[in-house]
């Protein structure tokens, strides 16, 4: 029997992996794809797709952006391109919080983790992506993916200046954001 089930699992092909395709305009211009690792954060992936296929990470900014450190957006309630942004990064998405899917992933350059609040379960619809290694957010935050492509583009995005990294003026903007398998 457990041949069969083995043979069964075989012939279905390898499983396809989730991932997002993030086209940024403003100073930085292009796409950056990354991998979501369902596996890791089961509910946080979840979370991302629905609001992605929804189209409500479109058009949102990147409001938080940390030279050496990394680039928050997401805020889909707060953070849309074209509006009033005193609020970005305030806000999150009409669903409920995420309890914390903490693993033993390292935040390394790429890695993309939920941003929250001092609670480990408000993770909501906010994510950041890494400049650079940060050990010290090492099983205090969600893994939720790392970016495959792009590197380059998320390198150019423009920078924060405000206090804690706020992004004045024009902030870089997700254009378009697409769920790939």
């Amino acid at each position: 029997m457990r041949t069969l089930a083995i043979l069964v699992a075989l012939s279905a092909g390898p499983a396809m992996a989730t991932g997002l395709e993030i086209d940024v305009a403003g100073e930085a211009n292009g796409t950056i794809v990354i991998d979501l690792f369902e596996d890791v954060a089961p509910q946080h992936v979840a979370r991302i797709v629905e609001l992605a296929n929804q189209g409500l990470y479109d058009n949102v900014v990147f409001h938080r952006v940390i030279e050496g450190f990394m680039a928050q957006t997401g805020d889909v309630e707060n953070g849309r391109a074209g509006g009033d942004l005193s609020m970005a990064g305030t806000g999150g998405s009409t669903l409920p919080d995420l309890p914390a899917e903490f693993s033993d992933l390292p935040f390394a350059r790429g890695v993309v983790g939920m941003a929250r609040s001092q609670d480990p379960d408000s993770a909501n619809s906010q994510f950041f992506i890494m400049f650079a290694d940060a050990p010290h957010l090492n099983g205090q935050y969600t893994v939720v993916g790392e970016v495959t492509a792009g590197l380059e583009v998320l390198d150019a995005i423009k920078r924060g200046t405000g206090a804690n990294g706020e992004v004045e003026g024009e902030p870089d903007v997700m254009t378009d954001v697409r769920v790939t398998e």
